[in-house]
């Protein structure tokens, strides 16, 4: 395939914005809340549907990340389709609403794209988080966004994962990403992160509307960081507890590249550890406020250049010969 040939997609007929997936992260669901109020369909060309979901209503009202369990880890195939009994975690069996109304996950059926919106408390702009470093239609947004919001420091990042063992909200869809913002302290809201977000989502569907509509979308280059390794705090080896923070010197620089022999932690007692790789990375997630149960101090990350085709949407026509050889190939099989 020349560079110069698009790649022709199907249309983003349904469009989900989901909001309050931890429900003490209230950027998107002051944002989600505000887009219901006004709740209409779109009238660019071949319009997107819109769905606008609130995803977590208990840990919502609670402003707590979960109720029982972290919903954004309850969306894997083994999860979505084991077992349930009476004791079973909400968030699990929310999981299964949403999958119910979104998906059901890698089929036909699924919506076409979901925007997942989070905040959080590390200091790193505003990010696109996708299981795909080759998912055009998420790189495409991302690099209209980036176009539309030049002040705005902006990072795409990939989590190599497969479909199967992809765990978030967003992997319901045939495309999705979160978009991630920060920094913003849990369980408040910030005039200038909600601002993001809102222009974020708003140049989102605009893109799509425009995606619908035949428009030409020509490529280029996105820069991809792509997920490595996560690095917890030093601990105790009895009680676990950690032992050092992170260290002044990398506080707040995430995506700074972190060289072997960069200071890393400092430990309660005023030492300072070292990073010691193998090699220079990017780190992300920097001190995140929700992690520390998880056991992660930062994570890092290897960049790469993406080159993206141009691409447009299918007409009626197209799709219709598409999904026919489509159809084919699975009767063959």
């Amino acid at each position: 395939m020349q560079l110069d040939e698009p790649v022709l997609l199907p249309r983003l007929c349904r469009v989900a914005v989901c909001g309050g997936t931890h429900g003490n992260e209230l950027s998107g669901v002051y944002l989600v809340r505000e887009m219901l109020k006004t709740e209409t369909r779109r009238e660019d060309g071949e319009p997107a549907s819109v769905l606008m979901v609130l995803s977590n209503p208990r840990a919502m009202q609670q402003c707590r990340r979960y109720v029982d369990t972290d919903l954004n880890r309850c969306f894997t195939h083994a999860t979505l389709n084991g077992p349930v009994s009476d004791g079973t975690p909400y968030e699990i069996m929310r999981s299964r609403e949403l999958n119910a109304m979104l998906g059901p996950k890698g089929s036909r059926a699924a919506v076409d794209l979901v925007c997942d919106l989070h905040n959080t408390t590390a200091n790193m702009g505003l990010c696109f988080i996708a299981y795909s470093d080759s998912d055009w239609i998420c790189l495409h947004i991302f690099r209209y966004l980036q176009k539309q919001m030049p002040d705005t420091p902006m990072r795409f990042i990939h989590f190599d994962v497969s479909n199967k063992e992809s765990y978030s909200l967003d992997s319901i869809g045939k495309h999705g990403f979160a978009m991630e913002i920060g920094p913003q302290p849990h369980g408040c809201v910030k005039s200038d992160i909600y601002t993001a977000m809102k222009e974020g989502v708003q140049h989102m569907l605009d893109w799509a509307g425009y995606f619908n509509s035949g428009c030409l979308f020509e490529g280029g280059l996105v820069d991809v960081f792509t997920m490595v390794k996560n690095v917890d705090y030093p601990r105790d080896g009895e009680t676990r507890n950690i032992m050092a923070t992170i260290h002044p010197r990398l506080q707040d620089r995430d995506f700074c590249l972190l060289h072997p022999g960069d200071p890393l932690f400092q430990t309660f007692s005023g030492e300072t550890l070292t990073y010691n790789g193998n090699e220079p990375l990017y780190p992300f997630f920097i001190n995140e406020c929700a992690y520390y149960e998880k056991g992660i101090a930062l994570s890092l990350a290897r960049k790469k250049c993406v080159t993206i085709p141009s691409i447009r949407a299918q007409t009626e026509e197209e799709e219709e010969q598409a999904s026919e050889q489509s159809f084919a190939s699975e009767e063959e099989e």
